[in-house]
């Protein structure tokens, strides 16, 4: 293997916006399968700061706007032009005419006084963005992400169609920075990629230790055209982001299989003869890859953005930890390629 070569500028340098190398992503804000104090909300958001993270990303779904509002609110205390913030557009906040005091359905621990809408009308997409600057407190914003367009199944193109053409005037105007879209479907963003002139786009979950869909035509398609990656969801929910997952271990937003379990606790058994933890070295895997600019990870409580810094600023992982886990076929060695030559940048081969 040659060495790798240093990164060009992504579009979102180009367009004077700076994100990386980490991000903080803000769904666990809107209380996410579980209610969180605005005092632990902000303490987040803070711990983020103190450890340099600079990219705070958001969107009207994460608790019925909830998360938003407390993003701007922790916010607030900084200036403006220190930080950037993303959020989405495709879900229209509605109020829940029905509501009876239950909670929402879609996972996020708030009332049920507002619902979700698919729309990705251009009208939509002013109107959404309005309400998100609302509750955010802030005149601009940075990044927009079409927030899993593929999902609007009465209309999966009208993202492309409407959408997309809207922000794009948007950005022509100065409205917002960038544009960008955001889901766990590599199809769906490679379509965005190859037909569109999007900033960036924000991959969640196929890029990981365990899924690596990503790496076989998305992210070089986005190498190729300068489009940066934010790569989210690199723990797969949570059955990388413990030491040694258990049954019951979550994966994708659903339960991991048995057989994926056993799998990761095989890479626990490396790492432990390599000093390290599969945490680390998932991070350090998905970050690796030079299409990708910055990794997003979600915190429940400051102390875990504390440890995943930790990890993150931590010595790289031993050369031959990737080449036993491609000799176990634990991982595949198209990811493990890139963790090697960044570890070694004069490395030669893999032999």
């Amino acid at each position: 293997m040659t060495k790798a070569n240093a990164p060009t500028p992504g579009r979102l340098a180009r367009r004077g916006i700076e994100i990386g190398p980490v991000s903080l992503g803000c769904a666990q804000l809107g209380n996410l399968y579980r209610p969180m104090s605005d005092d632990v909300a902000s303490d987040i958001v803070e711990a983020a700061w103190a450890s340099r993270i600079r990219h705070f990303d958001t969107a009207p779904h994460y608790g019925l706007g909830l998360s938003e509002r407390r993003l701007g609110d922790a916010l607030a205390a900084h200036r403006r032009h220190e930080f950037v913030i993303s959020t989405k557009v495709g879900r229209m906040l509605d109020p829940n005419p029905a509501f009876a005091g239950e909670d929402d359905p879609g996972g996020f621990a708030v009332p049920a006084r507002l619902v979700r809408r698919w729309d990705f009308s251009a009208d939509g997409v002013r109107r959404s963005l309005d309400s998100s600057l609302k509750r955010l407190n802030v005149d601009r914003i940075d990044l927009v992400l079409l927030h899993d367009p593929q999902e609007h199944l009465a209309d999966p193109g009208q993202a492309i169609r409407e959408a997309y053409p809207a922000l794009e005037r948007l950005r022509d105007e100065g409205v917002i920075g960038a544009i960008g879209v955001g889901t766990k479907s590599s199809a769906t963003l490679l379509q965005f990629v190859e037909e569109t002139d999007v900033d960036a786009i924000m991959v969640a979950g196929r890029y990981t230790l365990v899924n690596q869909e990503a790496a076989t035509d998305l992210l070089p398609a986005c190498e190729e055209r300068a489009v940066d990656v934010l790569n989210a969801g690199v723990f797969n929910s949570g059955v990388l982001a413990s030491l040694r997952p258990a049954a019951g271990s979550a994966f994708d937003y659903g339960a991991a299989t048995e057989s994926l379990i056993h799998r990761v606790n095989e890479m626990a058994d490396v790492c432990d003869d390599f000093g390290t933890t599969v945490p680390r070295i998932a991070l350090q895997f998905a970050a690796a890859h030079p299409a990708i600019r910055a990794i997003v990870f979600g915190a429940d409580s400051p102390a875990q953005v504390t440890r995943n810094m930790e990890a993150i600023d931590s010595a790289p992982a031993p050369v031959e930890l990737w080449r036993t886990l491609v000799r176990r076929s634990l991982i595949s060695p198209i990811g493990a390629q890139y963790v090697i030559e960044r570890s070694l940048p004069d490395l030669d081969t893999l032999d």
